[in-house]
């Protein structure tokens, strides 16, 4: 059985607490790479891998674009500007094309 959003939602809160370096209350990208890294390390199963993704695939595409990557950090508690969403994607956007696929964010994930 698939988590729920809400379940995932308090999941990727909780590791933002967790890895927020510098107590603010906001995670900026090195910590969120930090905190997706970690969780990709501690992951052994594809499908909790596939469920990390499509926190933020939520038009189910197979793509993370700019504005379902705002929406999920935004429902997280993380307000990010756009030059901030367009500099997360430009990091993981291996083939330019200005999304992440699923490929591009394991590879992101599991880099640092």
């Amino acid at each position: 059985m698939a988590p729920s959003q809400g379940s995932c939602d308090e999941v990727m809160q909780d590791r933002i607490n967790k890895v927020e370096a510098d107590d603010n209350g906001t995670i900026d990208f090195p910590d969120f790479l930090t905190m997706m890294a970690r969780k990709m390390k501690d992951t052994d199963s594809k499908e909790e891998s596939r469920e990390a993704f499509r926190v933020f695939d939520k038009d189910g595409n197979g793509y993370i674009c700019a504005g379902e990557l705002c929406h999920a950090m935004t429902n997280l508690g993380e307000k990010l500007t756009d030059k901030e969403v367009e500099e997360m994607i430009r990091e993981a956007d291996i083939d330019g094309d200005r999304q992440v696929s699923y490929e591009e964010f394991i590879q992101m994930m599991t880099a640092k």
